[in-house]
């Protein structure tokens, strides 16, 4: 068992690494480029586009502040002019875009851009390139380009050609880069000290860049760390620890012990087994299999769904919207089953059938037979609880969760009917049954609720309906935990709890008090407080119509070796941000994640933050001509080099995308990209602080 369990978390680790270095080379878009000789005198330029699911590129004409659009730019126009504005042909989407306020135009699966020249003299030599942007739902590519260069012949009567340069836009420059002969030495040169570039609004005093730091670590601060990165990444095989969802399993077992369905069978099945046979070992060991018969049964429940989904799979389901939807349904229905509207049961005919061959047979298959009855008769309390422990494990991004969950559930379910078998008299002291196990029922109604609402809250975001905006959730939450609270008061009552219903123990009503206080707490976030406790399940703060919280976080520094020298010579950590100007979700992270004020004091009092703009169109001074994996590319702006480094160093050429490094530019731990949890994202900061104090 234990060869087995070893053996699947090292393919989940190999899956793990191979999906991250899959992502890391794979390009979502893949361009191709002819020319096209329409007649003596007119020659196109095509660029076809072959786009995965679920990117777009955007097209042309995006007006300022957007995200990039789709430009030609003409270097050479020897014995040609280009005749108009580009022209795309396919089939445009156009939307309205609230974190950048404007229409949005892109394209999905394929477009052609179209570029017509007029052919002027005998021979003719084009050259130039096409830039463009790219993204999908969680992340984008850096402003990319692709390159042509042609040459032919024209009229035979036309003049020889004569060059004609498209002359470059003057812009001006926030950071010069000056250029040397090898690419590496000229992207990390930078200029004497100075101070954080006038764009940016530092919340920590600036330190003044040395120079001759910068000279002497340049080259750490460039050496490749694809590895290392990816080895870190590889590691962290999932989003929650077997540990957690087995400790998690636990916790429902318990809960489904003290419900109507099961605790009532305990004594019952522990009498049957101690009176079942004169030999008092017997009753014993025959118990002791009926609770292991139990352990078998729900974790063959959680080997199927692991068997059924691997670890890609889970994954995708976890943020499929129609998924997540019906998730949301089905623990509705559980929690409506729970305040006891109806009840969830099995058909008669399969607990009848089960339980009579248990009478017909003895030894070991007649105990086990027994178990799967138990099972059976108690799924009206038991079947949501399970339900709900599925979606949970199934959607924690673990492929062994479902079946550790199931073992964690199962161990503390059978262990009650172990333990009185072992220990009769524990019996006489055992409570006795009554109506505070419909208390648990209907409270765990009302978890469920809150939950499913978590689960709508995804499709509502995928799909865009806006229909679950952060202060209707928390409003929904506001008013569950409310109720709660007053039914473990005494003051709301369900049908289920009969006519007389007692005054509530103690301690409900403590619990009571809690659940008021908590439902009190998130009334502050309707007004757009950070609410931490519920930042990981309610929507992102940028729903929010209505927000007071105006709190944000700007980096020291938009320069990458500026910014690792005063890292260096204060002994912080380095944040690497890369990011966009047009990024919708890293506008959406700063707004959702960089907010919370706990979030805030760690980038700006633990970290020097270093935001790398992958689309600044900051000219650099001469472009520069690099080679990575077999390509050639030509770096002609600041956001290009920033780009560059990024593919170069870490293997990406997403945004948004985290990085933690040490003052030598090594990676600390895994990176971060677009996710939305507040939680997470301070787990992510902690384990970076963590790596760099114990650094040799």
């Amino acid at each position: 068992m234990r060869k087995t369990f070893t053996l699947r978390l090292w393919l989940t680790l190999l899956v793990a690494v191979a999906t991250t270095l899959c992502r890391a080379q794979q390009m979502p878009v893949n361009f191709t480029v002819e020319q096209k000789q329409v007649s003596p005198t007119e020659v196109d330029v095509l660029f076809t586009a072959k786009i995965d699911k679920g990117w777009h590129v955007y097209s042309t004409d995006i007006p300022d502040g957007g995200p990039q659009s789709a430009v030609m730019h003409t270097e050479v126009a020897e014995g040609a002019t280009p005749m108009g504005s580009m022209q795309k042909k396919g089939k445009e989407i156009t939307e309205d875009d609230k974190v950048f306020g404007m229409r949005l135009r892109y394209f999905e699966n394929s477009v052609t851009f179209i570029q017509k020249y007029k052919v002027t003299g005998k021979t003719y030599h084009i050259k130039g390139y096409l830039e463009y942007g790219a993204c999908n739902d969680e992340m984008c590519m850096p402003p990319s380009t692709v390159e042509f260069d042609y040459t032919g012949k024209g009229p035979d009567e036309a003049p020889p050609a004569a060059p004609q340069k498209e002359e470059p836009k003057k812009e001006e420059a926030k950071n010069e880069e000056p250029t040397a002969a090898e690419p590496v030495e000229a992207l990390a040169a930078i200029p004497p000290a100075g101070e954080a570039p006038s764009d940016s609004t530092a919340a920590a005093p600036v330190a003044v860049v040395d120079s001759a730091v910068v000279a002497a670590s340049a080259d750490k601060w460039w050496q490749p760390a694809v590895d290392e990165l990816n080895a870190l990444n590889g590691g962290n095989i999932s989003d929650r620890s077997l540990i957690y969802i087995f400790l998690m399993g636990l916790l429902y077992g318990l809960l489904a012990v003290f419900t109507p369905c099961v605790w009532p069978i305990i004594p019952m099945t522990v009498s049957f087994f101690l009176k079942r046979s004169k030999d008092k070992r017997k009753g014993l060991r025959d118990a002791i299999t009926y609770g292991i018969s139990i352990v078998v049964i729900y974790v063959a429940l959680g080997l199927l769904v692991t068997a059924l989904f691997n670890p890609n799979t889970l994954n995708a389901l976890s943020t499929n919207a129609v998924f997540n939807i019906f998730l949301f349904l089905l623990l509705v229905v559980f929690a409506l089953s729970f305040f006891g509207w109806f009840e969830i049961t099995l058909p008669a005919s399969w607990t009848n059938k089960v339980d009579s061959k248990a009478s017909a047979t003895s030894g070991l298959l007649s105990i086990f037979l027994m178990a799967l009855t138990l099972t059976l008769v108690s799924f009206s309390c038991t079947g949501p609880i399970i339900g709900m422990l599925l979606v949970d494990t199934a959607t924690s991004g673990n492929w062994l969760g479902p079946a550790i969950g199931m073992l964690g559930f199962a161990i503390a379910l059978a262990l009650p009917f172990t333990l009185f078998a072992l220990f009769p008299t524990w019996l006489k002291q055992a409570p006795k049954s009554g109506s505070w196990m419909n208390t648990i029922k209907v409270v765990l109604g009302f978890i469920e609720l809150a939950f499913a609402l978590k689960f709508f809250s995804v499709a509502d975001l995928a799909y865009g309906w806006r229909l679950l905006d952060r202060e209707v959730f928390l409003s929904l939450w506001i008013a569950i935990f409310f109720l709660l609270g007053l039914y473990l008061i005494g003051i709301l009552r369900f049908q289920s709890d009969g006519e007389e219903r007692k005054a509530m123990p103690v301690p409900c009503i403590m619990l009571g008090l809690i659940s008021l206080a908590f439902s009190i707490y998130m009334v502050p976030g309707l007004w757009g407080a950070p609410c931490r406790a519920v930042s990981a399940f309610s929507p992102p703060l940028y729903t929010q119509d209505f927000n007071l919280n105006t709190k944000e976080v700007r980096a020291a520094y938009t320069n990458y070796e500026e910014g690792m020298a005063a890292a260096k010579a204060s002994g912080k950590p380095v944040m690497l941000d890369f990011t966009g100007f047009g990024c919708v979700n890293c506008r959406k992270m700063e707004i959702a994640v960089w907010t919370d004020p706990t979030v805030a004091d760690k980038l700006n009092k633990d970290y020097v933050l270093i935001s790398l703009f992958v689309d600044d169109k900051t000219p650099l001074a001469e472009p520069v001509e690099v080679e990575y994996n077999g390509k050639k590319r030509t770096l002609r702006t600041v956001g290009d080099k920033w780009s560059y480094l990024e593919e170069m160093k870490f293997g990406y050429l997403t945004q948004p995308l985290y990085v933690l490094v040490d003052n030598d530019g090594t990676p600390l731990t895994r990176s971060f990209s677009y996710k939305e949890d507040v939680e997470e994202y301070l787990k992510f900061l902690g384990e970076g602080l963590d790596k760099y104090a114990k650094r040799p």
